[in-house]
């Protein structure tokens, strides 16, 4: 199963850290690419292959990217490799599924998907295990919810399925939000209508109405990058043992 990580936005919140000259996933956490720290996420549990979908400053991933290969190929590990895909600087996230699609780059099978710039130390395994039960129900997308800090929306939820979806809209206490770790089924995609069709204003509402949407409910560390200060608090969680890698610590122990 392939593993597609949205790369391709301006990052315009974070443009004290790049300076314009790298995307924001290529910033640093602890010496390390932010990107490379959420590949190294799946890595740890058996998904290997990747597709960055690229846009503003894509070269730079590009480059990256052959570097990464050349390093895994030195290491003999063939099941790991990383695609850079250009999908237009100014495409909306929808809009960067579709154009994968139409490339051929996805083939018609299901996928996961994550941006490129949340840290999780979710069960990848279990996600995809619910999302194979949910699909059964008539489910075309799983998502992953996580307790929110109050700045960002909710995800209503019953039964296991997501019935209301709204980004970013304050609200106080207990809640969830999408923590942007999917998985999707082919069809989904053929929901998106152009390139500037937004993933998560678009498509994932339509389909929470439909009863469509699942949501995998993951109680524990999330930690996204929308700001100087969580690009400082992943730096301060890396130093702290990086709880992100937890399953890849797990797996170099055995």
């Amino acid at each position: 199963m392939k593993t597609v990580i949205l790369a391709g936005g301006r990052g315009t919140r974070m443009m004290d850290a790049t300076l314009g000259e790298i995307p924001k996933p290529m910033l640093p956490v602890g010496e390390i690419p932010m990107l490379e720290h959420i590949m190294r996420i799946y890595i740890a549990q058996g998904f290997g292959g990747f597709v960055i979908a690229t846009g503003y400053l894509g070269h730079v991933i590009r480059s990256w990217a052959n570097d990464f290969n050349k390093r895994v190929r030195e290491h003999n590990r063939k099941d790991i490799y990383v695609e850079s895909a250009p999908t237009g600087v100014d495409t909306q996230t929808g809009g960067r599924l579709r154009d994968l699609a139409l490339m051929g780059v996805l083939d018609y099978e299901p996928f996961m998907m994550t941006y490129g710039d949340g840290m999780a130390d979710i069960n990848l395994k279990a996600l995809l295990q619910y999302h194979h039960e949910k699909v059964n129900e008539g489910a075309l997308v799983t998502l992953t919810a996580v307790h929110p800090p109050s700045r960002f929306g909710r995800l209503e939820l019953y039964n296991g399925m997501a019935t209301g979806f709204g980004e970013k809209i304050s609200h106080q206490g207990e809640g969830w939000i999408n923590a942007g770790f999917y998985v999707i089924e082919p069809e989904a995609v053929e929901l998106v209508n152009g390139d500037h069709c937004k993933w998560e204003y678009d498509v994932l509402p339509v389909l929470a109405l439909q009863g469509r949407l699942a949501a995998f409910q993951h109680p524990g560390y999330f930690q996204m990058c929308d700001t100087w200060r969580d690009l400082q608090k992943l730096n301060e969680d890396f130093d702290a043992g990086a709880p992100w890698l937890r399953m890849e610590n797990y797996e170099n122990s055995k």
